[in-house]
């Protein structure tokens, strides 16, 4: 009578195991199937921070050229301005330095308006302020700013996605584990259901940083 009822535990424990296993081995297919989408878009969101850390350093470049050509102007017209001062220019002379003066004011103003728009932006400076263009087409500059801004946003969406593949990975690794305890279906549901947690946890976090990508 013991032996049967130690029998009967047996088959009971085993059926448990059996099961728990093909739980244990459905888990770890789904998880790794979310995982492999979440390493795909997040491979996807670091090559667009990528993108857009470049045109940081491009477009600061840009913006620097535009201030070294403004100083250069400011320059000149300091010159020209002292010429007429000094008395050196007299006569119909002055009037030229003056037409020349005017030019470089214009040239000042115009390169003031371009550091602008291609520090904020055309969407932000609006389009009656609309100065530079890029290949022939007005309005299409994202501003430096604008690229920073862009770069901190795909930065913390990563990084999200950096701990659900944690979570993902632990996951996995929690359901092979539940796989070799065979002899043990407590601890295997126990592990069933640390996978699940860690799981949703992951598709959570995921889900999150795919939100706050741009």
């Amino acid at each position: 009578m013991l032996q049967g009822k130690k029998n009967n535990e047996t088959v009971e424990v085993s059926v448990a195991s059996e099961r728990a296993e093909a739980i244990g081995g459905v888990l770890i297919a789904l998880f790794a199937a979310l995982m492999a989408i979440s390493q795909m878009v997040n491979g996807e969101l670091e090559e667009e921070m990528m993108i857009a850390h470049n045109n940081v350093v491009s477009y600061s470049s840009w913006y620097q050229s535009k201030s070294i050509k403004e100083s250069l102007k400011e320059s000149e017209l300091d010159y020209l301005g002292a010429l007429i001062e000094s008395g050196i220019v007299t006569g119909d002379k002055i009037e030229t330095i003056e037409l020349k003066m005017a030019d470089v004011e214009k040239k000042i103003t115009k390169y003031k308006s371009e550091k602008t728009e291609i520090l904020l932006g055309s969407s932000v400076v609006g389009e009656e302020n609309w100065v530079q263009d890029i290949e022939g087409k007005m309005g299409k500059i994202t501003g430096v700013k604008q690229w920073e801004k862009l770069t901190q946003t795909y930065d913390y969406a990563t990084k999200k996605f950096d701990y659900a593949l944690l979570f993902y990975q632990i996951c996995i690794v929690l359901g092979a584990v539940c796989i070799i305890i065979y002899d043990s279906p407590a601890l295997q549901k126990g592990l069933i259901v640390l996978m699940i947690i860690f799981g949703i946890t992951g598709t959570f976090l995921s889900i999150y940083g795919y939100t706050l990508a741009p």
